[in-house]
């Protein structure tokens, strides 16, 4: 109990310092920057090439890109992105290491030795990234249904004469997120001068759908040939509710075989706990003996493994 204690001690007190040092930090630097912008202003009244826009530049570190690779933190940031969640790699990776270690410790706590807690602590890790990748799937899905109904919207506002800056302008006002906050950004974008096209293919690097990026590419040839666009933002309207429901129909073709990937991998468990509540000594006998946890742990690794082949098995790509 009092190593359990201590742990949670160690993990508070971690906390609470990286997010103290960390918004000390950031203010200090961020008035730094001001103040010499300002000075710069001041001392060179007739130098035209001032400028007082922030300097794009890693908001994480010098030190955090050294202790990890770039390109995890550029795909764990688009994730975010993706997910439509307002925070830094840095706030995630700290709330991966409090879940580690408060794994590791209810682990030690209530198990022992070592294997299990380890597989605790990285199970208790690996929640935010399973919460943040639930997020991203479930954005991405509302963007996908919402695209039909925008490309319908653009289509008609072209047919009635409008320029497709202004279809998008609608389409902002009559739609919510996700779609009409992306395409919110993108008007924005062109409006400050960034080219239509450009600002639709940041959009697809921040929402990687294919039926987006189809869109993007007829809008950049329009820009560049010359055609009819509501007639092709029409055929793509069409496509992607096509696809769209080859989707729904594949779902419903292996909703049963999925469901009984789930009954096999969750009978273990059922069947353990309603031994544990008839007779409740049951599972402690199993955990105290050597060879009853040598049993459990491979139990629990052929489980996961086959919970594993029946989710790969299902997934059909098309």
């Amino acid at each position: 109990m009092d190593s359990f204690l201590a742990i949670g001690v160690f993990v508070v007190v971690f906390i609470a310092i990286n997010f103290g040092v960390r918004d000390r930090w950031i203010f200090s630097s961020d008035r730094k920057d001001v103040q010499k912008r300002l000075g710069s202003m001041s001392s060179s009244e007739n130098d035209e090439g001032v400028s007082i826009l922030r300097v794009s530049k890693p908001e994480e570190g010098e030190m955090f890109f050294a202790l990890f690779p770039t390109r995890l933190l550029q795909a764990l940031q688009r994730a975010i992105w993706q997910a439509g969640m307002t925070m830094r790699v840095t706030e995630l990776m700290l709330i991966m290491a409090t879940a580690i270690c408060i794994g590791l410790g209810a682990g030690t706590y209530l198990f022992g030795g070592h294997l299990l807690p380890l597989a605790l602590g990285v199970g208790a890790g690996a929640v935010p990234l399973a919460y943040l990748r639930f997020k991203r799937q479930r954005r991405l899905k509302a963007f996908n249904k919402q695209l039909p109904h925008v490309l319908d919207l653009i289509k008609s506002s072209l047919e009635a004469g409008h320029s497709l800056q202004r279809a998008l302008q609608v389409v902002v006002a009559e739609f919510g997120d996700p779609i009409g906050g992306e395409l919110r950004i993108v008007t924005e974008q062109s409006r400050i001068g960034l080219p239509l096209p450009r600002a639709l293919e940041n959009m697809t690097e921040r929402i990687p759908d294919e039926d987006l990026a189809l869109l993007t590419v007829a809008v950049t040839i329009q820009s560049e040939v010359g055609s009819s666009l509501a007639q092709i933002i029409g055929r793509l309207s069409e496509l992607v509710r096509v696809r769209q429901r080859l989707q729904l129909q594949i779902h419903a073709m292996t909703s049963q075989s999925r469901l009984s990937g789930i009954i096999v991998g969750l009978l273990p468990v059922i069947v353990l706990a309603m031994f544990s509540l008839i007779r409740p000594g049951y599972f402690t006998d199993i955990v105290r003996d050597p060879t009853g946890m040598m049993i459990l742990k491979t139990a629990l690794v052929l489980d996961a493994m086959a919970l594993c082949s029946i989710r790969y098995l299902l997934k059909v790509r098309y």
